[in-house]
């Protein structure tokens, strides 16, 4: 299975495409780090963005993209531009989509830490929280959380 995290910082969709097979981890080589989205703001630009991201899910056959969640309120929330690429990228048609609390991602790694270093993943920096969201949602599909 691939799936797919995703952080939102601003205007960008950082992503990490993990894939779980026969008990292994793989980092498929991809094409993009990130997805922007243009500070325009006009709806030509939102297509834009749900285009090319759609594209890029079909491009290399992820299954799920996971979304790290933002809080809507507070210190840490995310911004409006923000909430707008987390509803498009929501409502790709064919496209399993689900988010991913801070809480429940901090749970799932400690349960399950990662057993490598992220410095050996090969992955640009900016990326660990995406990769992690991907981690942690092969995790909990494998090791569900007791209830």
């Amino acid at each position: 299975m691939r799936i797919c995290g995703v952080e939102i910082k601003g205007t960008e969709a950082v992503i990490s495409i993990l894939e779980y097979k026969e008990g292994l981890f793989t980092i498929p080589d991809c094409r993009a780090r990130k997805v922007e989205f243009s500070k325009r703001n006009r709806s030509s630009d939102l297509n834009y963005f749900q285009t090319s991201f759609k594209q890029l899910m079909n491009d290399y056959k992820v299954d799920q993209v996971v979304i790290k969640e933002r809080p809507l309120a507070g210190k840490f929330s995310g911004g409006g531009l923000g909430f707008k690429m987390e509803a498009a990228i929501q409502l790709i048609q064919g496209l399993e989509v689900s988010l991913m609390s801070a809480q429940t991602l901090k749970a799932s790694l400690k349960r399950n830490p990662v057993a490598v270093s992220f410095a050996e993943t090969g992955l640009k920096v900016f990326q660990e929280q995406a990769f992690n969201v991907a981690y942690a949602a092969h995790m909990n599909i494998q090791y569900p959380p007791e209830a």
